[in-house]
């Protein structure tokens, strides 16, 4: 029984899996199609490089972008495997299939802005729900994971951001207009964004450090009034030599004023510095395993 229920529990969630990758890929077809691919707006990565090429030759902008993901995704079969491949596969026919049947409908809008915001807003969140499904878009992706596994001192951001920015100047080249390629990086910083917050929601954070003679009571009224945990650093005063205790706080900048309270409380003397957090792995936070590809 425990065993078919395992098989069953499996099977859905594959099945969930392929039929978030299924949404995503349309999606993110009605980024390319309807937005951005007849703006003339490549948003980097491959399917960027599609568009261009897409200029030179009468093969639709879908079938080049499969066309050029081939030797990619055989490069990462070699490394990656078939259960990681496979549902990239999946992710890619689908990809091409949507864009090329969107294709002839045109443009939705052609206020560049428009379409550049709209369309890279798109193409994030459908890159972050194949991301969530285990999967990728092929292209970039793949490439950047594979370079970040033999460098990992190489951040996936500037990774992307260096390929974007060839891909940009390549279609400023290519159409010979500054303003589209200006909306290009317009549609690569919108995704950028939007894709963090899809994936990691808004995890801005403060870093508090609070120097008290009476810390005790702070410690358990933020512990147990707001369900946060706290690390105690020994430290001793420059001037007295004397021993003190520095409490050290992470949370959500939502939560900071609350602290501040609790602080105001207990100890009007207190000594506290707060500071922004721009990234933090933990519990409650981002996965520090997790690897962004």
């Amino acid at each position: 029984m425990e065993i078919g229920r395992g098989k069953s529990e499996t099977l859905a969630k594959r099945v969930k899996s392929y039929g978030m990758i299924t949404i995503a890929a349309l999606i993110y077809a009605v980024a390319i199609a309807l937005f951005l691919d007849p703006n003339n707006i490549a948003p980097g990565g491959i399917t960027g490089v599609a568009i261009l090429i897409n200029r030179f030759i009468q093969i639709p902008v879908g079938t080049v972008n499969m066309l050029l993901n081939v030797p990619i995704v055989l490069l990462g079969l070699w490394k990656f495997g078939w259960r990681f491949i496979c549902s990239t596969l999946y992710a890619l026919a689908l990809i091409t299939a949507f864009i090329n049947m969107l294709t002839p409908f045109g443009a939705v809008t052609d206020e560049l802005l428009i379409a550049a915001v709209l369309g890279g807003a798109l193409v994030a969140v459908a890159l972050a729900i194949v991301f969530k499904a285990g999967a990728t878009t092929g292209g970039a992706d793949i490439i950047i994971k594979i370079v970040r596994a033999k460098w990992k001192y190489i951040k996936t951001n500037v990774l992307f951001l260096a390929f974007d920015s060839a891909v940009i100047l390549a279609s400023w080249i290519v159409f010979q207009d500054m303003v589209v390629a200006f909306y290009a990086g317009v549609a690569v910083v919108v995704s950028s964004k939007m894709m963090d917050f899809v994936l990691y929601g808004s995890d801005e954070a403060k870093l508090i450090y609070i120097i008290s003679d009476h810390h005790e009571n702070m410690k358990q009224k933020i512990m147990v009034d707001l369900d946060l945990t706290a690390t105690i650093i020994p430290a001793k005063g420059a001037y007295s030599n004397a021993p003190k205790e520095i409490l050290m706080i992470v949370t959500r900048k939502q939560i900071e004023p609350k602290i501040e309270e609790i602080v105001k409380e207990e100890d009007r003397n207190a000594f506290m510095i707060v500071s922004s957090a721009s990234e933090i792995f933990g519990e409650g936070y981002k996965d520090i395993m997790h690897d962004k590809i």
